[in-house]
């Protein structure tokens, strides 16, 4: 997809057999807030319809785009979308929400993502119940003035453990939201974020829950999730195809998690400062390979074996919110899973699973749309068998809706 942008007020969208005629911001003089939010509006991929008055302040701008902004999705393949945007109520132009998650190729979940599993009680490792949030009160654009959440912060959060932030009421903690804030990333993979009262706006709407729950992090908490697969074989090395698709069998590696017994993706946490390269790695051996736990020859000898493994033909399948049940209003999960595919499995072979750190169990399985598997790792597990053309439904999928 092309965009150019006309001066004035009109901008040209093209790209393929589809196109837009967008109004966007007048460009005002340089420096000024109609420029800087028409570059930060293009550069987020969202233009608004609203013709803001060149000399307007800050605050002013963000009151009348409050009332006349239309977000214009731009994503690909096939055709516009038009969304509201949030009101903005006091807020600067720069706290912009937006959720769009990032696929690497079409499919209709991506498109219109709302959280399921952050709204189930109790909440993880806690007998807290969330307010219920009836489906048509999630969007944070559908008004509910009763709206009165439950504020829960886990004790083992507000002890202040170092990878913790402080709590926002802390004269001492000064974030910087919607940024780099030092080695700390707070900018979120969907685009700019809400932050009222101090606090960080979960961009995939309501929770029945605000604090932090048992995340460390006000806002995006950023996760690395590793999708190591093979084709499954049969005892002669030849790949075993579905008897009802014909397609090739794909497996992964897949870990029980200790915390809840659910069946995931062996991933976690990026450290501060840390390379999402390394995260990726890192944790694959620290999960389903139990690297915590070796020798210094073992861990010398499994490095080599995991450098090989994570230098092989690999691809990123999502970035973006992640559905987890520790979400809230104020903090959630996002991540970004990459696919790491070991095509005649000679590399693996040489990696022996045993279960560390996290997880309770792992193994290979078989991938099919039967998975059950935590927050919403079945969904990227899907993406990657639409890369790879590998089974996954007996049936046609649903189609996506117009």
């Amino acid at each position: 997809m092309r965009g150019q942008l006309v001066r004035g007020s009109v901008a040209a969208v093209s790209g393929g057999r589809w196109g837009c005629v967008i109004v966007v911001p007048a460009w005002g003089r340089s420096g000024s807030p109609g420029r800087a939010l028409h570059r930060r509006l293009w550069r987020e991929g969202m233009l608004a319809f609203a013709i803001v008055p060149r000399a307007v302040s800050a605050p002013g701008l963000a009151r009348a785009v409050a009332v006349l902004s239309v977000t214009v999705v731009l994503s690909p393949p096939t055709r516009c979308v038009l969304r509201r945007s949030p009101p903005l109520s006091n807020f600067s132009a720069a706290h912009w929400s937006h959720l769009h998650p990032i696929d690497m190729f079409d499919s209709c979940n991506a498109k219109n993502f709302y959280h399921n599993k952050a709204l189930t009680s109790p909440y993880p490792r806690s007998r807290v119940e969330r307010t219920h949030v009836p489906a048509d009160k999630v969007d944070w654009l559908a008004e509910w003035k009763d709206y009165q959440p439950v504020e829960y912060t886990a004790m083992s959060i507000l002890s202040g453990p170092q990878w913790a932030d402080p709590q926002v009421s802390d004269k001492s903690f000064s974030p910087k939201f919607n940024e780099r804030d030092g080695e700390v990333e707070r900018t979120s993979w969907n685009g700019l974020y809400v932050v009222e009262n101090g606090r960080p706006r979960n961009p995939a709407g309501r929770t029945g829950l605000t604090g932090r729950g048992l995340l460390g992090r006000w806002g995006p908490n950023h996760a690395a999730d590793p999708v190591v697969t093979r084709w499954k074989r049969d005892r002669s090395g030849n790949k075993i195809a579905h008897p009802v698709t014909g397609k090739n069998i794909l497996q992964f590696v897949a870990i029980k998690r200790r915390d809840c017994g659910e069946w995931a993706i062996p991933g976690g946490m990026v450290d501060p400062g840390e390379k999402i390269s390394a995260t990726l790695k890192r944790e694959f051996g620290e999960e389903a390979l139990n690297s915590l736990q070796k020798s210094p020859e073992e861990k010398a000898e499994l490095e080599k074996q995991l450098q090989r493994l994570f230098s092989q033909e690999h691809f990123v399948v999502y970035r973006g919110y992640v559905d987890d049940p520790r979400n809230t209003d104020n903090a959630w999960m996002e991540t970004e899973a990459v696919n790491y595919h070991d095509e005649t499995g000679e590399t693996m072979d040489n990696l022996p699973l045993e279960a560390g750190d996290d997880a309770g169990m792992v193994k290979w399985v078989d991938i099919s749309e039967k998975l059950k598997l935590y927050a919403n790792h079945s969904y990227f597990i899907k993406l990657v068998t639409e890369k790879r053309g590998a089974h996954w439904s007996e049936g046609p999928g649903p189609e996506c809706p117009e």
